[in-house]
Parts: C-alpha cells; sequence; structure tokens
C-alpha cells in the first residue's frame, strides 16, 4: 500500500483543536512594502525562521563576491575541526597575485608574490578588504588548486541544503561563474554566523592594516549604521548589484538577501528600507510552549489510536504588529503512521501560514512512545487504513 503526505481531516483538525478550535487571529491593517526594486529578494527572522519577503528566492543569480561567503565557511569548518590553524602559512602564486593581486585591478588585500601569509590575515583579507586574491592563496593552499577548491564549495553546499548554488571558484570573478539563490545566500549567512560565532564577529571589524596597509571594511551597508554586522556585497555585469547581510536591534536578527538592483546608490537605499521595515513593522509572538501538545495524529496497530506530537523548543513567530490575514497551521506526515513509535521521532511537520503564503516550518516528535497493538486492533485499523486509501 503507498504512503502519502497527509494535512487533512486528521492532521488540520488536531492542530485547529490545540489552539483553541480557531486559526490565530491578529489586527487590523498588514504593514505593506510596495515596489521592491530587486529582481530576487529573501528575508528571515533568525529566530524563528519566520518568512518576511520572498520574491524568486530560488531564482539564480551570478554570485560575484557573495561567493567568498562559501569559501570562507570551508575554512572556518576545516578551524573548527582542527584540519588547519590560524598560523599555517601559504605561499602566494603567480596566478593568486595576477587573477587577485595587485595587477589584477579587482578588491585586492596586496599580498607580494611569491610570499608566504598566514591564514589568519588570508582570513581578515577576504572578509573585511573582500581581497580576490587571498580567496585564490587559501584555494590553492588548503586544496591544492582553486579548480579543486572550487568542487568542494560545490560539494559543502549541497551538504547545507544549497542545492541551487554552484562555484566555478573561490572569489566569484567571473572567468569561472558562481551562481547562488537569495535563499541559499540567506541560509549560508545564517549557517555562518551561527555555526562560527567568533569568526563572525570579523565581519563587522571596521578596518584593518596589514603589511603596512591599512584598508576600511568593504561591506557597504556597514556605513547606513542601522545595526548591520556583516556579511557582503557583490555586482556581475549583466546581473546587477547584490548584497546579502545580517542586522540585529534590541535582541531580533534579520536575515537578508537582495539581487539584481540597478546600482550601489539603490542597493544602499533599498537595503535600508526594507531592513528597517523588517525591524519595525513586526513582533515577536509565542504559538507553543517548550513541551506543549501541538497536536496529535493517528496511530495504526498501535496499543494507541493516537500519539502527541510536540516541538523541540517552544514555537514562536514574528508576525506583522497589524495583520488582516488570519494565521492557520496544519500538521503534514506520511499516513499511515504504523505502530511501533518511539519517543522522540520525528513524525511530520507543522506547516504555519498567514493567507497563501507559508511562514514557518517546524518539525514535529512524538512525545511518547506507542507500542504494537492487539491483534484486534490491527485487524480494525488494516480496514480503517483501507477505506481511507481509497476515499
Amino acid at each position: 500500500m503507498r504512503h502519502r503526505a497527509f494535512s487533512t481531516v486528521f492532521a488540520f483538525f488536531a492542530f485547529l483543536v490545540a489552539v483553541g478550535a480557531a486559526p490565530i487571529a491578529v489586527a487590523a491593517d498588514e504593514p505593506r512594502l510596495p515596489d521592491l526594486k530587486a529582481k530576487q529578494i529573501y528575508m528571515i527572522e533568525a529566530k524563528s525562521g519566520t518568512v518576511l519577503l520572498a520574491d524568486n528566492e530560488n531564482q539564480s543569480f551570478p554570485a560575484a563576491s557573495l561567493a567568498k561567503l562559501m569559501t570562507m565557511d570551508l575554512v572556518f569548518e576545516a578551524l573548527r575541526k582542527g584540519e588547519v590553524s590560524l598560523d599555517a602559512t601559504y605561499r602566494v602564486s603567480e596566478n593568486a597575485w595576477r587573477t587577485g593581486g595587485a595587477p589584477s585591478g579587482t578588491s585586492t588585500m596586496f599580498a607580494a608574490l611569491k610570499s608566504e601569509v598566514r591564514l589568519e590575515d588570508l582570513i581578515k583579507g577576504v572578509v573585511i578588504q573582500n581581497g580576490n586574491d587571498a580567496c585564490i592563496i587559501i584555494a590553492e593552499g588548503m586544496a591544492g588548486s582553486e579548480a579543486e577548491f572550487a568542487a568542494r564549495m560545490t560539494a559543502r553546499a549541497k551538504d547545507l541544503g544549497l542545492a541551487r548554488s554552484v562555484f566555478g571558484n573561490s572569489t566569484g570573478l567571473p572567468q569561472q561563474e558562481s551562481r547562488m539563490t537569495a535563499r541559499d545566500a540567506v541560509e549560508l549567512a545564517r549557517h555562518i554566523q551561527t555555526t562560527y560565532p567568533d569568526f563572525y564577529k570579523l565581519y563587522a571589524q571596521p578596518d584593518f592594516t596589514w603589511n603596512k596597509i591599512f584598508q576600511r571594511n568593504k561591506n557597504p551597508l556597514m556605513a547606513l549604521n542601522i545595526g548591520v554586522d556583516g556579511l557582503g556585497a557583490g555586482y556581475a555585469e549583466g546581473s546587477g548589484y547584490a548584497v546579502v547581510a545580517s542586522v540585529e536591534r534590541n535582541g531580533t536578527r534579520l536575515f537578508m538577501a537582495m539581487a539584481g538592483l540597478a546600482s550601489d546608490k539603490e542597493r544602499l537605499e533599498e537595503s535600508r528600507r526594507v531592513l528597517e521595515w523588517g525591524l519595525s513593522s513586526f513582533e515577536t509572538r509565542a504559538l507553543f510552549k517548550e513541551g506543549e501538545v501541538v497536536g496529535q495524529v493517528a496511530v495504526y496497530g498501535g496499543a494507541s489510536s493516537h500519539v502527541n506530537l510536540v516541538a523541540k523548543g517552544p514555537i514562536e513567530i514574528y508576525v506583522p504588529t497589524r495583520n488582516p490575514d488570519r494565521l492557520s497551521g496544519r500538521i503534514v506526515y506520511h499516513w499511515p503512521l504504523r505502530a511501533p513509535v518511539s519517543a522522540g521521532q520525528q513524525v511530520g511537520v507543522l506547516k504555519i501560514s498567514a493567507g497563501e503564503r507559508q511562514l514557518r516550518e517546524v518539525p514535529l516528535y512524538a512525545e511518547g512512545p506507542v507500542g504494537e497493538g492487539t491483534l484486534t486492533s490491527k485487524a480494525t485499523d488494516a480496514l480503517l487504513e483501507l477505506i481511507f486509501f481509497w476515499l
């Protein structure tokens, strides 16, 4: 008998009962953000994962310098695992010098040809100065060649669930095109901020002096003074200006990515407008406390006919302070759920929406175990399963 995702009748009813037999309602006018100028945009609130804006978020665009986020993720992960150290030194090859160094005319940390540079300095050269030479030096030093390093970047993206991201080099320079999506850029930025908090602080460092060369942070959004503490910006001919940013204010953190903007000025103005809107027009609402039962789903062939579902923490959502849409939720799981069921086993997900827009998806787990039932209960459940299958 085939399995299918089941979200109606039992599942939706269970959620409605859990919240008092009615969708959650929040009052009055929804905040609007008209005339978005970006061709691709995605923004979330960090703690809850609530999606605030999404437009062409899965449409890929040339990553340009945003590719450096994945370069740094590989470096930070290698440091976390002890595979490399900050004191490691890498040689500046002619390729790194010509392609990303002083002769290139691109963003550079001005590493001298055939010199040796410490990894700690190279990291700052990438994160703070956006140095292309630093990226290539790291790639060649860690992987033997930039092509091999780029292959690792793409593989790492897949491991992180960034299925639409592909990297041709460590810099995002157009010789070998790299592509990302706004959604992937946000998820990668969120991963870096939460997984490597000590390294993430470098993105907010205002300047860096190395080898007697002083350079200011190349992230244009840092000058907005609205709480942005990372991550970076890029430009690709034919695609326009892009940015991925994180902003924190009064305990609220947002992650945003935009692409397809017409100019650096438009990128700055639109970033300010969108981030300020996200910080000022919403508030956090608690839907379920930690350990509170979200709903029930049927168990077939079990000692109990149902199992309670809970999340692994409180369920919160970041909602407009004024919102005409009613929040609704449904539990989606693979039906039929057969006994035995283990305590803590993931059974399904809670999908929370406002109108047509899905805001959040939360994994749900069995509150307790359900063992196999008697032969009589199994026979009864088998009959019910057959009836619902044909319905």
